[in-house]
């Protein structure tokens, strides 16, 4: 037996090199039949995190459908363990210190949808017109501000801004952070790198969401961003969820 959703998905896909940089090292994977969304983002200043970033989304990929909720985060954890070990094992091949990226994974089951993440690319969920971050950077200066010691507006402009604490690749042990959510008819989920959320605050993102449309959501997400200068790669997912038997539609169509 299968861990099918009970709602319908759509979903869209966007990303772009940007206006600075001279290569993409995002990576998107976006399969709304299988509930399965993941974006990847390849550590910037390290080498060929283009690789990193495409083996992540390839590994995830591969999953198999999921048996059940208790199982579907362990199977996707398990991907990225594997991951780990092989960017570990090809930048000993490379003589190179490290070839990592961070990483965001989706996943519906039944009426909930399971986070992984490691690193500084983010889920967010937008629902009743309200946007919620559903991840936590593992970043130093999102420590910083946990500690108190600046503020989110100084956390936008600190110096240690593009310092990630946690990614695949980039030691032995991999440690991932996980969330579950119940999912409510038309619900809104934003898988993205952080060349998006750097460029975009929630206000603005919230809005573009608002829209109701995948595909008209996604591309003006990644536009905003360039228009705000592309200083990173940007990568967009964007995911809707639609419960067919939900009691408006119900009196809507009797049929159902």
């Amino acid at each position: 037996m299968t861990c099918a959703s009970q709602f319908r998905w759509t979903s869209a896909a966007r990303s772009d090199v940007g206006l600075v940089r001279e290569r993409n090292e995002d990576a998107c994977l976006a399969q709304p039949e299988r509930g399965l969304w993941a974006v990847a983002d390849g550590m910037g200043g390290h080498a060929v995190g283009d690789y990193a970033s495409n083996l992540v989304v390839e590994m995830l990929a591969r999953l198999g459908p999921p048996r059940s909720v208790e199982t579907l985060l362990d199977d996707a954890r398990t991907a990225l363990q594997d991951a780990n070990r092989e960017l570990l094992a090809e930048a000993a091949r490379r003589q190179v210190r490290r070839i990592g990226s961070t990483v965001v994974v989706l996943m519906a089951c039944e009426r909930f949808c399971g986070c992984l993440w490691a690193g500084d690319s983010r889920i967010y969920l937008y629902r009743d017109a309200h946007l919620t971050q559903l991840t936590r950077d593992h970043s130093r200066v999102e420590e910083l501000k946990a500690r108190g010691l600046i503020t989110a507006e100084e956390a936008v402009h600190h110096p240690a801004h593009n310092t990630i604490t946690r990614a695949v690749g980039a030691n032995a042990t991999l440690d991932v952070d996980q969330t579950w959510v119940e999912v409510a008819d038309a619900d809104i989920f934003l898988l993205c790198s952080d060349g998006l959320s750097n460029e975009l605050r929630d206000p603005e993102i919230a809005s573009i969401l608002a829209c109701g449309d995948c595909e008209l959501a996604a591309q003006a997400l990644v536009t905003a961003a360039l228009g705000r200068g592309g200083h990173d790669n940007i990568s967009v997912v964007v995911a809707r969820a639609e419960d067919l038997y939900s009691a408006d539609k119900t009196m809507v169509n009797p049929a159902l």
